[in-house]
């Protein structure tokens, strides 16, 4: 809002028309792969209309056509758009127009990335021949259509890009719901379309065949409610239907095939029916034999206050998780990959009572998008952490998704009461992006991420035991011993020197770095000098004996390498219980170029995960598990990890 405000006061003050640097008038805003035959020419609403409205008010009719591009999936979903008019202004936000306080800016508000996002554009369009060469009017001078379909260019790329979308992406990203496609196949009682009628979903019907009297192919339909009617002959079920009326269409109150029905209902109740002016109805059974499919957006109770013909209806809960597939942490791929599934983020939800939960899970990823979809399961008692990858050993999937590069996937689940986890995943590891998963239920159920609390499950740094042959540490003794002070200690230079001494090969001595021994010495020393004794080099030789059995326990791939996905297992197995966040900085800090880790990293993190928790408990509170520290001390603890 503020950008927007800011840019428009300035432009004004300047007596300037604004022109988006982000989404310039050049052919690459147009088409970034394929070649026109044609060069398009930028213009603005006053070089092509004599008098150009953003929206005419007071005009109900939708006269948008799809112009050469023909992102018809775009065209139906500013028809459904148009039909919901609190759910149209919020994507079209206060008052914009060409006539007055007019600076060439726009503003949009688009469900992006799982969030409302405002997007900008100036007023320029693409023109051929002096026309609007995509979304435009066919007989208003109406720009909503064209600015609209620039807005959603823009955060796609490119107009080309529009070609290969679709009418979900679409209903998602303009209405911030959830999407649902139900054959009317599948739908053998009316009842249960009553029903989803009462809660805030937008349900469209799809006609796909030819077109029959007034009911047109390719059109989406919105049902606005059903009626359960008294007839002499038992009773029968009616829905009301609508579309965007075209310029000059006129509306009808209901479409009969079977008139034998429709003329059993009373005078009196057929009066009532076709008195309303908005939609048409027609008996079920004529419904059912001319729709092939419902289209359907589950809006949530929160979004759904804005549009007045859904205040009163039943609501959706959603509940959001925001998340990330990442390299080594979270990037476990799918089933397929039992060693590394367990990697993958993990949801946990609590279902109070039997009930139908929606589960989408939507890429982040637009240009690139990765193949994904996700997996359920019902586990015998909610978990306070993650889940082992032994658990996922034993226990099979409730439900699986179908796995996809479309933006987004979405499955409907019918889930007794009792515990669940929901495992979103890319189809390969190692593929990364970010993502939203969402839970749609009109029962209220508690969703929550797992992770692990950090914690030191057993110690880490090692002393050996008392029964140990003197022998085996002697030629350390001496060795030590000729690099040591007056006081019998070495800095962190003289460990390095002694480790390369004494470690036996070129595998356990890539330990021996100075930055690694470093770290070693602080957090082994006791009075900052920064210097350790011979009891604590004896200590870090038994420890190194024991995280290299670790180290050589997970590298199962190839010898002195260690696969960045066994990387938290491992340092669990060493005694450190590392939460998702934390574990990520360790990636990033110790993962080369292929994925791996070598010993010495594998020692790194060990010595800086001992300094921080030792660092950490020596100066919290045992009650608060917390810690109060100056700037100074804070600097002081920062600077020795």
């Amino acid at each position: 809002m503020a950008d927007y405000t800011e840019i428009k006061t300035n432009c004004l003050q300047k007596f300037q028309l604004w022109e988006d640097p982000d989404f310039p008038a050049t052919q690459s805003s147009v088409f970034y792969h394929q070649v026109p035959p044609f060069q398009f020419e930028w213009k603005r609403p006053h070089e092509l209309y004599l008098n150009p409205k953003f929206i005419h008010e007071g005009y109900e009719g939708f006269d948008v056509v799809t112009g050469t591009l023909g992102d018809k999936w775009l065209l139906s979903c500013f028809g459904i758009l148009h039909m919901y008019k609190g759910l149209f202004f919020r994507v079209i936000p206060g008052v914009q127009r060409l006539d007055s306080n007019y600076a060439g800016i726009f503003r949009f508000c688009i469900w992006w990335c799982g969030q409302w996002v405002e997007v900008l554009v100036d007023d320029q369009l693409p023109t051929v021949h002096g026309k609007l060469a995509f979304m435009h009017c066919s007989h208003s001078e109406q720009l909503w259509p064209a600015l609209l379909e620039k807005a959603y260019a823009k955060m796609h790329g490119s107009y080309e890009a529009l070609k290969y979308g679709n009418l979900h992406d679409g209903l998602v990203e303009l209405t911030g719901g959830i999407t649902e496609t139900i054959p009317l196949a599948d739908i053998e009682d009316p009842i249960r379309l009553h029903n989803l009628l009462q809660t805030t979903s937008i349900v469209t019907a799809y006609h796909s065949a030819n077109s029959v009297k007034n009911i047109e192919s390719g059109i989406r339909y919105r049902m606005y409610n059903m009626e359960r009617v008294e007839t002499p002959g038992g009773y029968i079920h009616l829905v009301r239907l609508g579309k965007p009326l075209a310029s000059g269409e006129k509306p009808f109150n209901h479409l009969v095939l079977d008139k034998t029905t429709w003329n059993s209902i009373p005078i009196s109740e057929r009066d009532r029916l076709t008195s309303t002016t908005t939609g048409f109805w027609m008996l079920y059974t004529d419904f059912i034999s001319m729709f092939a499919q419902l289209d359907l957006v589950h809006i949530s109770g929160e979004n759904s206050h804005i549009e007045a013909t859904l205040a009163d209806k039943q609501k959706w809960l959603i509940r959001s998780h925001q998340g990330r597939w990442m390299k080594g942490v979270t990037a476990g791929g799918c089933r397929n990959h039992a060693e590394f599934f367990h990697m993958n983020p993990q949801i946990q939800i609590l279902v109070s009572e039997p009930d139908t939960v929606f589960v989408s899970l939507s890429q982040h990823s637009i240009m690139e998008p990765k193949v994904i979809g996700f997996s359920i399961y019902r586990i015998s008692k909610p978990l306070t952490e993650i889940a082992p990858s032994t658990l996922f050993k034993k226990i099979k999937s409730s439900i699986n998704s179908k796995y996809t590069n479309s933006r987004q996937v979405s499955e409907r689940c019918d889930l007794e009461a009792g515990a669940y986890l929901i495992i979103p995943t890319t189809f390969e590891p190692r593929q990364e992006g970010n993502f939203t998963l969402r839970v749609c239920s009109l029962k209220q159920h508690k969703v929550n991420l797992l992770d692990c609390f950090p914690q030191t499950l057993k110690m880490a740094l090692l002393k050996p035991p008392t029964q140990i042959n003197s022998n085996t540490f002697q030629l350390y003794d001496s060795q030590f011993l000729q690099l040591a002070d007056e006081h019998k200690t070495i800095n962190a230079f003289e460990l390095q020197e002694l480790l390369e001494r004494c470690l036996p090969n070129d595998y356990i001595k890539s330990c021996a770095t100075i930055e690694t021994c470093r770290q070693v010495v602080l957090s082994m020393e006791k009075d900052g000098l920064g210097r350790i004794t011979l009891n604590d080099f004896k200590n870090l030789i038994y420890s190194l004996r024991y995280w290299q059995e670790v180290f050589k326990r997970y590298s199962t791939e190839k010898m002195g390498v260690l696969r960045v996905e066994r990387f938290r297992d491992a340092l669990r197995d060493v005694g450190f219980a590392v939460p998702e966040r934390v574990m990520a900085l360790l990636v990033l800090k110790y993962m080369r170029k292929d994925g791996m880790l070598r010993f010495g990293d594998f020692v790194s993190a060990i010595v800086l995960l001992h300094r921080a928790f030792d660092m950490f408990f020596s100066n919290c509170s045992s009650s608060t598990y917390k810690i109060q520290l100056t700037f100074s001390e804070w600097l002081k603890l920062a600077l020795t990890c």
